[in-house]
């Protein structure tokens, strides 16, 4: 008998997250003719509104009561579908409880100790200087008597909440840019007031263009099966948020995705994960900035829209069918968060198609949902006036030489 859910003799994908990350992943899935579920807590979120997936409800992402909606999901497949995470809470929740879900789902996490130690902030860093991997200087303060370490930093520096789960139930900030000693003092006493440690690094030199990532699913005996490096061109909020807008960096690729595949081993970072670099200026390298473990990243699609599509690749590995060679694709591609996300025009080649994240023709109510429902244009319209006004300064256009040029760290 087949389950609700179940399509034909194909395996279905379970999506768990509906946010701009999930809708993502629904759409790289699609590219490949998959039967998908979305999941989510909220209704209301663009993905559960794709055309490409049917929705299912849970009553939360995280927790006991996550766990407990995802087991009575798996109960409705014959085949055990694949299970791709989007969310931070998520892939927590799934690793402690890995042993219960694994009959029903199929997934592909590091250990549970490693999941702790790469999705801390303050572990992975320790665990980076310890196997010799570039990292900025960073100070890790547990209490408010650690504050007095700040005074080792050279300064600007910017302060992260350890966990990033304290930043998703709102205890904390998400990070924080501070260029005094004094501004970092106050900043941390705040930051110290709600549980949770935090960590300190020196902030490394450079503009949002020059922040990179490499995407990767890593299969059975570590092997790389997908892998793609791209370059933020802008972040909101400026500097320390998410990806605004981004395009792929083959000049980065040789050297980003060796060193990240490397890392991976080292760590037994296995399934979906990504790390984020930037290039530091003064010293000439790359830095590892963070990890992201266990699950997709904000902005995975635009690997999709430049011919590596890892969700689909990720499905394929652990079905055990061939996975797909890389795309050819002939058109350059820029993807944005939403549409009235902007780059500095001198980094953006204008051969380049730009891709808003929540709109398609094909697939347009999760725009409609986003953009009308949830965030009316008048929101929105407040956005566009911050982009217009950091935008301002930026008047010297460079000329399509010095855009090549730019290009390269």
């Amino acid at each position: 008998m087949v389950g609700k859910y179940e399509h034909g003799n194909t395996v279905t994908a379970i999506v768990v997250g509906a946010e701009l990350n999930g809708l993502g992943v629904v759409r790289s899935l699609a590219r490949g003719g998959i039967p998908t579920v979305v999941v989510d807590s909220d209704p209301g979120r663009a993905a559960m509104h794709s055309r490409h997936a049917r929705r299912h409800l849970v009553r939360s992402l995280a927790g006991p009561q996550f766990v407990e909606d995802l087991l009575s999901l798996g109960a409705q497949f014959e085949r055990p579908p694949v299970l791709l995470l989007t969310a931070e809470e998520s892939v927590h929740a799934v690793s402690e409880h890995r042993d219960q879900l694994a009959p029903w789902f199929r997934f592909r996490l590091p250990s549970q100790e490693r999941v702790r130690t790469l999705c801390s902030k303050a572990d992975f860093h320790a665990f980076a200087l310890e196997h010799d991997f570039p990292v900025p200087r960073t100070v890790i303060l547990e209490n408010p008597a650690d504050i007095g370490m700040l005074a080792q930093l050279q300064f600007p520096c910017v302060l992260k909440p350890d966990d990033k789960r304290n930043v998703l139930n709102g205890q904390k900030d998400r990070a924080v840019r501070v260029t005094t000693l004094a501004q970092a003092t106050q900043v941390a006493a705040d930051m110290l007031r709600t549980p949770g440690g935090i960590v300190a690094q020196e902030w490394i030199e450079g503009p949002e263009s020059s922040i990179y990532f490499t995407l990767f699913y890593r299969g059975e005996d570590g092997n790389a099966v997908a892998a793609f490096t791209g370059r933020k061109l802008s972040c909101y909020p400026a500097d320390v948020g998410s990806t605004a807008v981004c395009v792929a960096a083959p000049q980065a690729r040789e050297t980003l995705e060796s060193l990240t595949l490397a890392f991976a081993e080292r760590a037994g970072m296995d399934g979906m994960g990504s790390m984020e670099y930037k290039w530091d200026e003064l010293n000439g390298r790359f830095v590892m900035v963070e990890p992201t473990v266990g699950r997709t990243d904000w902005q995975e699609e635009i690997a999709t829209l430049c011919g590596v599509n890892l969700p689909l690749a990720a499905y394929c590995h652990e079905l055990g069918l061939p996975v797909a060679r890389e795309m050819d694709v002939q058109r350059q591609f820029a993807w944005r968060a939403t549409l009235v996300e902007r780059a500095p025009a001198h980094l953006l080649d204008r051969r380049a198609r730009m891709v808003d994240g929540y709109f398609r023709w094909n697939d347009p109510f999760p725009a409609l949902q986003f953009y009308c429902l949830n965030h009316p244009f008048r929101r929105m319209s407040r956005r566009w006036n911050e982009i217009v006004k950091a935008r301002n300064v930026d008047t010297n256009l460079k000329s399509g030489s010095e855009y090549q040029q730019q290009q390269l760290p």
